[in-house]
């Protein structure tokens, strides 16, 4: 890009210091935006509009192709493949019972285990199993098929699971039957399971290596799925989501359309033809006994994407792959709008948009606050968080600080006082969270890159914290917080003591040998246990073993999970409860044979505290006072298969 256009670019990316909180005080008060997106008014008006992208894209084509330029032609990125996730329907009872970790309360996030009254729900390898931890028990219960009885698993990944009520929803994605897959199974008082139905959802793949599908809101299942739309496609509307129940693979597949015309939105933006368009669709369902009340609704923008739900809405910031960013215009070359972010409101209500600028490094980088704003980390350039792209975004860094209020009709842009520069970082591997007041970020690079904290709401420059290590965690104890990562052979733990104006490191812990075994932000839980001081877990490796992109790729027996009090933020070691490797027989496994989200977790449930490390649960009790408190195994079982086929179901 020519110096002077990415100047022009920057400066509307990040807002430069003459055009902040004082210029924006002489601004001219603009008409309020209208409220909503429009949506096509019918069947017809959406195929036209789909029909001119797909001409001009034929055009483009065609250009290309006579023109032979060496440098003429962009090519077209694949979309992101790979598993996918799940989701389900809960009741306050279960909110309060989480064992998850989940970045927004009240907002509960499909996960691997979960806990249902009396009773542990556990998804792994295609299977899900049941443990009685009720009446001070650990006693293995039942088993049962991820999937529906009589289908064919293969080329489908069952990754996330919620419990509501006596409800358990698995949600997964099968690439033969072309979309996600809902099965539905009850939870019966001695912990039996009984499958429903399962329900299959036309979408295409929407996995990622750090943010979940699916969410719990109330009462109501809400997850997201994109449906990628070809220039070169024909009828591009073919493939618009639809939903059917599954019968068996021989029956013709019945679906009925569940996005209307009515309810896709979009903003005033041409099409681009050089690059695929995406549906962008958030559903909602009720979920019944083995039956799905769901409705649907949609934005058209770039395939690029990363979304976030608060309590009240699901939030998707589009963003093209392609990184051109300018269009000829008369004589001299115009900025393009780089990015979009949507509002899609969980009530049903229209969805809404504003222009924007960046891109999200994934969905910690979000938070809608209860001053009415809504408050972005971006960087300068990001493909979104398909795949790994969490991990690939680039360039200098801002945050975005914008009321809810200017969220409009799609037509208006954030403005340079909502934008305000923060110190970037160099590298891909940027870590970031939101806790209580603060924003905190920090990145992987190594022992000599700072950390940084920022009043997320206030004026005050970010301060710099230098943890002396990498960081690739960062996440709430109560108001304060704790970044996780490398240096060496070593994993270290820092304390950050969050205070009305001062951000400062605090406490230390060094594990060594060890690193993280799990890098998602279900692999970690911490319970308060007292007004400043609380437990925390985290799956870890032994060096010599590896786990890439949190996937365990260990020797059996080598997994464990890490356990450390902290008290007033100064850490105490604990120690670990360990894999003994007893489930490394054959299990029989049919489908999601690699454990892309992960095979151990902490998990705490009241003063008990046990470890899920592949097939085994480890309870373990703290014994000992103070500076000799120790975590002690208390009692193990296995739930592993075996052998066979299908597997048969052992506890031995």
């Amino acid at each position: 890009m020519p110096t002077r256009h990415r100047l022009l670019v920057l400066a509307v990316l990040w807002g430069l210091a003459a055009c902040g909180a004082a210029g924006s005080r002489s601004l001219v008060p603009e008409p309020a935006p209208p409220r909503s997106l429009p949506a096509y008014a019918s069947e017809d008006e959406l195929r036209r509009a789909l029909a001119r992208w797909h001409a001009a894209a034929q055009r483009v084509q065609a250009e290309r192709r006579r023109s032979a330029a060496p440098s003429g032609s962009v090519a077209l990125q694949a979309a992101p493949a790979a598993p996918a996730a799940a989701d389900a329907l809960g009741k306050s009872e279960a909110a309060a019972e989480s064992i998850t970790n989940v970045q927004t309360a009240g907002v509960d996030e499909g996960g691997i285990v979960k806990r249902a009254g009396d009773h542990l729900v556990i998804l792994r390898r295609g299977r899900l199993f049941t443990v009685r931890i009720g009446a001070d028990q650990l006693q293995p219960v039942a088993m049962a098929d991820a999937y529906a009885p009589g289908s064919n698993p293969q080329g489908a990944w069952y990754d996330e699971l919620l419990v509501a009520g006596r409800n358990v929803i698995v949600i997964g994605y099968s690439y033969a039957r072309g979309g996600t897959e809902i099965g539905l199974f009850e939870l019966t008082p001695e912990g039996g399971l009984h499958y429903r139905a399962t329900h299959h959802l036309r979408s295409f793949d929407y996995y990622s290596s750090r943010n979940y599908a699916s969410r719990l809101v109330g009462n109501t299942l809400v997850f997201y799925t994109p449906t990628l739309l070809q220039p070169w496609t024909q009828k591009p509307w073919e493939q618009m989501p639809a939903l059917r129940r599954w019968h068996d693979d021989r029956t013709p597949p019945d679906w009925q359309r569940l996005l209307p015309a009515t309810r896709i939105h979009r903003t005033d933006d041409e099409f681009d033809p050089h690059e695929p368009l995406a549906l962008h669709t958030v559903t909602r369902c009720e979920v019944g006994d083995g039956t799905l009340q769901c409705d649907a609704s949609a934005v058209l923008g770039p395939a690029g994407r990363v979304f976030y739900v608060s309590q009240g809405s699901v939030y998707v910031w589009t963003s093209p792959w392609r990184r051109a960013q300018t269009h000829p215009r008369g004589p001299e070359p115009a900025p393009r709008p780089l990015s979009a972010v949507f509002r899609l409101p969980l009530d049903g209500g229209a969805p809404s948009a504003l222009k924007t600028a960046g891109v999200p490094i994934d969905q910690m980088s979000f938070l809608e606050d209860a001053a009415g704003h809504l408050n972005v980390l971006l960087r300068e350039n990001g493909r979104g968080e398909g795949m790994w792209g969490s991990e690939s975004t680039r360039g200098e860094m801002a945050l975005l600080r914008v009321p809810l209020s200017a969220f409009g009709d799609g037509r208006d842009s954030a403005q340079a006082q909502h934008y305000r520069r923060v110190p970037g970082m160099p590298g891909h591997a940027v870590h970031n969270r939101f806790v209580g007041d603060w924003l905190l970020w920090g990145g992987a690079g190594g022992a000599g890159q700072p950390a940084y904290a920022l009043r997320y709401a206030g004026r005050d420059e970010a301060q710099a914290l230098s943890p002396g290590h990498g960081v690739e965690r960062i996440e709430a104890m109560g108001p304060h917080a704790v970044l996780v990562g490398s240096m060496g052979a070593d994993l270290h733990f820092s304390s950050v003591r969050l205070g009305a104006r001062q951000a400062a490191l605090a406490g230390r812990h060094v594990q060594p040998d060890a690193a993280q075994g799990e890098t998602r932000s279900h692999g970690f839980f911490f319970r308060p246990t007292g007004a400043d001081e609380g437990l925390l877990g985290l799956p870890v490796l032994e060096q010599g073993h590896s786990a890439r992109h949190g996937v365990y790729a260990g020797a059996h027996g080598a997994a464990s999970v890490l356990y450390l009090r902290q008290r007033d933020l100064a850490f105490a070691p604990l120690g670990r409860l360990q894999a003994h490797g007893a489930s490394a027989r054959d299990d029989g496994c049919r489908a999601s044979c690699v454990d892309w989200y992960g095979n151990a977790r902490p998990v705490f449930i009241g003063e008990r505290v046990f470890a899920l490390l592949g097939y085994e649960i480890v309870e373990g009790r703290l014994a000992g006072r103070a500076r000799d408190e120790g975590i002690q195994e208390r009692r193990r079982i296995s739930f592993a298969p075996v052998g066979g086929r299908f597997g048969r179901y052992s506890p031995f």
